[in-house]
């Protein structure tokens, strides 16, 4: 059997990795396939070298671009390497312009497709994320959910029972394998001048946020409001689009809030874990966090990841300074110890197995 596995964004590289893991544990072969859809080392590279990660087999460099125009790309470079590496099984993760890309080269050469991450709704079509889940869960032979709530939502649609499968999220093995990992790397806390539970720490990136100059301006009232009533310094990793929307609307970063660039993967998870409260519009970010048992403000009108607001790890608030403030305010009162409801360790291990036994099948 020969497996690739597509990625092309910092959550891909980091939500594949316990399948890279596993595929080279049992000797098999596979090639890592990246869209360049994320291609400067801080969103990139820094994270297949902290992971230990191998060297992608191709990357086509598609960089940025119009949805169109980048999608395109994407499906010319992966029909040209799949005719010429001939994959049993293809494996997509999550709701990028890569995943989607992927999923449609593959099963038009019908090759087995598995969307790893199957099933998330936000049941808000205006998000280009949500157009690409919902493609590439129709088009995919094999899907793999995370949640039997992501499971129930693909039954909704009439997707067969056959073709679903609850595995856990791959993010738990992710966060857990590389917690100690990180800790024997360095302190990043110590680095940064921050203090465990001193501080908010803040994600920004999602289009409907950044790109908007009316959201992104709310999102720095609420972020300064936040800080100054909670007392905490509020960190905030740069997104490369943030940042450049910030100078593209004209708008000032609040005096109490720190932006620094983008951290590394281990480096991220230290941060991560240490801080007070995690302040996002990232869905990787709300997983991440409730593993962690650090408290959530999701910074969007909905979520896919509704299991970590049942549980009391995450209260969506949209983008309203007032919303965003009383939403820090509920969260840093909440008790913590939440059970994680994103499954138990082994997803990667999992997802490689029943591939292996359909393919074999099939």
């Amino acid at each position: 059997m020969r497996f690739s596995v597509v990625l092309g964004t910092r959550p891909e590289i980091v939500k594949m990795s316990p399948i890279v893991r596993d595929l080279q544990r049992r000797g098999l072969d596979f090639d890592l396939v990246h869209t360049g859809q994320h291609y400067s080392f801080e969103m990139d590279r820094v994270f297949f070298r902290d992971l230990d990660l191998p060297e992608p087999t191709i990357n086509l460099e598609v960089g940025s671009g119009t949805h169109g125009a980048q999608t395109g790309k994407m499906l010319v470079g992966l029909e040209k390497f799949f005719q010429e590496s001939r994959p049993d099984v293809v494996l997509v993760q999550g709701d990028t312009n890569t995943v989607l890309a992927g999923a449609l080269a593959a099963v038009k050469l019908g090759i087995t497709v598995g969307h790893v991450e199957a099933g998330l709704r936000s049941f808000d079509r205006t998000m280009p994320e949500e157009i690409n889940r919902v493609l590439a869960d129709h088009v995919s032979d094999l899907l793999f959910a995370p949640t039997d709530v992501s499971a129930r939502n693909l039954r909704a649609e009439g997707l067969p029972e056959g073709r679903i499968f609850v595995t856990g999220n791959t993010i738990v093995d992710a966060v857990r394998e590389n917690l100690e990992i990180a800790a024997g790397k360095g302190d990043a806390l110590g680095s940064l001048g921050l203090r465990k539970g001193g501080y908010i720490l803040t994600t920004l990136h999602r289009q409907e946020n950044v790109d908007s100059r009316e959201r992104l301006s709310n999102v720095l009232i609420g972020l300064e409001r936040a800080g100054r009533e909670t007392g905490l310094e509020v960190i905030w990793p740069m997104h490369p689009r943030a940042r450049k929307n910030l100078g593209t609307f004209g708008l000032a970063i609040p005096s109490n809030v720190r932006a620094i660039s983008p951290l590394g993967f281990l480096e991220f998870l230290q941060v991560e874990g240490g801080a007070a409260l995690a302040l996002t519009d990232s869905g990787g970010v709300q997983e991440e966090s409730c593993i962690l048992g650090v408290p959530c403000v999701t910074l969007r009108d909905n979520t896919e990841r509704p299991e970590t607001v049942e549980v009391g790890a995450n209260v969506v608030v949209g983008t309203d300074p007032s919303r965003i403030v009383e939403g820090v305010r509920s969260m840093l009162l909440r008790k913590r110890g939440w059970a994680c409801p994103l499954g138990e360790s082994g997803a990667g291990g999992r997802i490689v197995s029943i591939c292996q036994e359909r393919t074999i099948q099939g």
